[in-house]
């Protein structure tokens, strides 16, 4: 005689370690199966995009800092680029490297994380400690460089709020030479290992075709084998001086698109940041950071919309200005807020505790998905 089974509604969050912040799901069961996900929004929200009618230009910039607060130099970078694209006006030399260098530093600290608690969440314990001990190291050159170790208002309309110290070049260099063994050791201890990969090899498969009808970005898009990257296919800032590659997913242990390889194409994407920083550091040129930045940021009525590449995907700003010192509109394209929504496809089937497993591989920050 078979088993009679009940549908079952589980609620998984907001206050749950492997949900990564006050995000809830409402999953469906059958038994352990997951047969729907539904995520509940909004526990976070602050109504930053409101807020910034009342702001003028250069007062939204820490605004940006909290929205994905562990890559809020990348916030910084994609906010100014918009404004100054909207003004129409060109930044020094030596200001573009050092954006590329912190904005390549603040994805390495934020894959550092997404790693490390991706490790936590599967049950590793040991590589979140040596993965946090390692992001320090960026931290304090942030912290050096303009006092603040988490949200930074750095980088300004024009500019950046400081120069770099004249050891940061030194410490940076430093930083390089120490990490690179690191990967090797995260390899060894987390992505080879043989209970990690059964927990995530063939779990949560995003197909390609999958992942571009919902608008996936990001390593989420690369690790299903599509090899784009806003840096290199719409290039910004000076990212095409410099020679890197596109990590994508190969199904290496598995099914390509699965969440081994979403995992993987972030440790990827660390090595290929360092090649970014070692090129950046040693051509860095002399100027002042702060001889672009206008006395009074009054851009002319019209609209722009830019896109980077944050750590978690394409980061967009579009903004309306009506001429006044205040932007009329700041509408944001979180990379966050987007991948999240393929969520449901991709636990169907799956286990209530593969779920955890594929919530990690998203990587999602719930200040930028509520902003």
């Amino acid at each position: 005689m078979a088993l009679k089974t009940q549908e079952l509604v589980l609620n998984m969050g907001p206050q749950h370690p492997s949900t990564h912040g006050v995000l809830r799901l409402e999953l469906e069961l059958e038994g352990e199966v997951v047969t729907k996900v539904i995520p509940h929004l909004g526990y976070l929200h602050r109504c930053f995009e409101k807020h910034t009618e009342a702001m003028t230009y250069p007062q939204v910039i820490p605004y940006t800092d909290r929205m994905d607060y562990l890559a809020s130099m990348y916030n910084n970078f994609g906010y100014v680029v918009a404004v100054e694209r909207l003004l129409g006006i060109e930044v020094p030399e030596r200001v573009e490297y050092i954006r590329v260098i912190m904005g390549e530093l603040q994805r390495i600290a934020s894959h550092l994380v997404a790693l490390g608690t991706y490790g936590l969440d599967i049950g590793a314990f040991t590589p979140f400690l040596y993965l946090f001990r390692d992001r320090e190291h960026i931290l304090n050159l942030f912290e050096i460089t303009c006092g603040a170790r988490l949200l930074y208002n750095y980088m300004w309309i024009g500019g950046l709020s400081h120069d770099i110290p004249s050891d940061f070049v030194r410490l940076t260099k430093e930083f390089i030479s120490y990490f690179k063994p690191t990967i090797t050791e995260l390899n060894e201890l987390l992505s080879y290992n043989k209970i990690f990969i059964e927990r995530t090899a063939n779990v949560g498969i995003l197909p390609a075709d999958t992942a571009i009808s919902y608008g996936i970005t990001g390593p989420n898009l690369r690790a299903s084998g599509v090899q784009w990257d806003v840096r290199k296919d719409d290039t910004y800032s000076i990212y095409n001086r410099f020679d890197f590659e596109i990590p994508v997913g190969k199904g290496w242990f598995g099914t390509l698109g699965d969440c081994w390889d979403r995992y993987y194409v972030r440790v990827l994407e660390m090595e290929e940041s360092l090649k970014i920083l070692e090129q950046a550091i040693d051509q860095i040129p002399e100027g002042d950071v702060q001889s672009a930045i206008p006395k009074r940021i009054k851009p002319p009525v019209g609209t722009i919309y830019t896109r980077v590449e944050n750590p978690r995907g394409e980061l967009g700003y579009f903004i309306i200005s009506d001429g006044s010192v205040n932007p009329f509109r700041i509408k944001v394209r979180a990379p966050s807020f987007v991948n999240l929504s393929v969520l449901n496809e991709l636990c169907k089937g799956h286990l209530v505790a593969d779920v955890v497993a594929i919530l990690g591989s998203i990587d999602i920050v719930l200040g930028e998905i509520d902003r």
